[in-house]
Parts: structure tokens; C-alpha cells; sequence
């Protein structure tokens, strides 16, 4: 028996999928887990994060990691990322410093800006 893909057909089929179904856009929030941010503080930074929206119940926002960005100096660093905003970056975040991030930037949508490293 042979088969044969049609793949105009195949194409029109997923790009009419894509276009059509919205795709849920939410708030992300990265902290940067290389050596030098788990050295300074990062795991407990990532820690008062997912406490602090678990407490407040939004489940809606996605917390990941990832290595190190650059800038070690000021490290441990989060990045938050919302729907139709910048990118923010912040810098020498404490647990404290975190729980404020979320509540303010995350959850309120005012930037902290004594502890912006960039806004891009």
C-alpha cells in the first residue's frame, strides 16, 4: 500500500490552526541559575517566587531558569516578562526583593525600579 502526503494541504491545514487558535499569552518570570547566581542567592530567590504567587493564588504566570546572562556582578537576577511589555531585568534580588517583584510588577504591573537592571 503506498502513501502519499499531500503537503500544500498539510501546510494550509496547520497554518490555518495556528492563525485561528489564539494562543494564551502569560506573564513569564526567568531566574538566572548559572554558578554564579546560584553562589549568590538565586535557588532562594526562585523559592520566594513560586511562595509568593502560590500564596496568592496565580497559577496563570510561568516561573523557569536558566544559566547565567552576563552579568554576574549582579547577580541573583530576574527576568519578567508580561504580554505587550518589555522585557525587565532586575538585578541583586533578594527573597524579599523577589516577593516585592511579584507583587508589584507581576501581579500589579508597576515596574520596582530601584532594582532594574534594563528594561528592553
Amino acid at each position: 500500500m503506498e502513501s502519499r502526503i499531500n503537503f500544500s494541504e498539510a501546510k494550509d491545514t496547520a497554518t490555518t490552526t495556528l492563525v485561528h487558535e489564539e494562543p494564551r499569552l502569560k506573564t513569564k518570570i526567568v531566574v538566572a541559575m548559572g554558578t554564579c547566581g546560584i553562589a549568590a542567592g538565586a535557588r532562594e530567590v526562585m523559592t520566594a517566587i513560586i511562595d509568593e504567587l502560590s500564596e496568592k493564588g496565580f497559577s496563570d504566570v510561568h516561573v523557569s531558569q536558566i544559566g547565567c546572562i552576563g552579568l554576574c556582578e549582579q547577580e541573583p537576577i530576574v527576568q519578567v516578562f508580561r504580554p505587550g511589555q518589555p522585557k525587565v531585568t532586575y538585578g541583586y534580588v533578594t527573597p524579599d526583593k523577589a516577593r516585592m517583584i511579584v507583587n508589584q510588577h507581576v501581579i500589579d504591573g508597576k515596574i520596582v525600579g530601584e532594582f532594574v537592571v534594563a528594561i528592553e
